[in-house]
């Protein structure tokens, strides 16, 4: 569902000094970024990292970014995030007119999953497609769009073009790319049934020695 709401994000400046300084910047709890598009100057900041996560788990794909008085619309076009603890290290923000649509990369959820036929006579659901390019005003980007599979059979297929979208909102990837199948439950080979029944027999087989070496102990 597309939302009109926009959140406000408080930022400082900061000077590109190298690693040491970003270091630096990330102990104190603050996360570097960089602020560009629309003809301006690149603009390197930092921002309070709680303050930072907040705004981006809030509704609305717009953040006002605000430093000395002045507020900027802006949104996120790329976030890193350190690989082991999942925070962020890094944002990459572009400025946006709020009347003119912009191009944004929105995420698909599969709804009605449990109530497919399909899924009830053992089909497995393959997602192909996560994400999708959508065009809208900044305000109107979705955070996420819907694709019904409730009427799914094994073999059936949907179509990008089956999900539902808000009006004001252009798909620009291409309608009748396969988001997603049903795909029959896979029957296990006779070499991985080969292999089960070995890994029984030799269970088996170590259990019976381990009886046989304790027998061996008491004696």
């Amino acid at each position: 569902m597309a939302s009109s709401d926009t959140t406000t994000l408080t930022i400082q400046p900061r000077d590109v000094e190298g690693s040491r300084t970003t270091r630096r910047l990330r102990r104190d709890g603050l996360v570097p970024g960089i602020l560009y598009g629309r003809g301006g100057d690149p603009l390197p900041f930092a921002v309070d990292a709680r303050d930072l996560r907040h705004a981006l788990q809030a509704s609305g794909a717009v953040v006002e970014l605000t430093m000395d008085g002045k507020s900027t619309p802006a949104v996120l076009k790329d976030a890193q995030h350190h690989p082991l603890r999942g925070e962020t290290t890094h944002v990459d923000f572009l400025r946006v007119d709020l009347s003119k649509p912009i191009e944004a990369i929105v995420p698909i959820e599969l709804d009605g999953a449990d109530k497919a036929p399909g899924i009830r006579d053992g089909g497995v659901l393959d997602q192909g497609v996560r994400e999708v390019t959508v065009e809208a005003l900044p305000n109107e980007i979705p955070e996420l769009l819907s694709l019904d599979v409730s009427e799914m059979n094994i073999g059936d297929t949907l179509p990008l073009s089956a999900i539902v979208i808000p009006s004001g909102v252009t798909l620009v990837d291409d309608a009748e790319t396969v988001a997603v199948s049903l795909l029959a439950p896979r029957l296990r080979t006779d070499e991985e049934e080969g292999i089960e029944e070995e890994t029984e027999v030799v269970g088996e087989s170590d259990a019976s020695a381990d009886a046989g070496d304790s027998g061996g102990d008491e004696g």
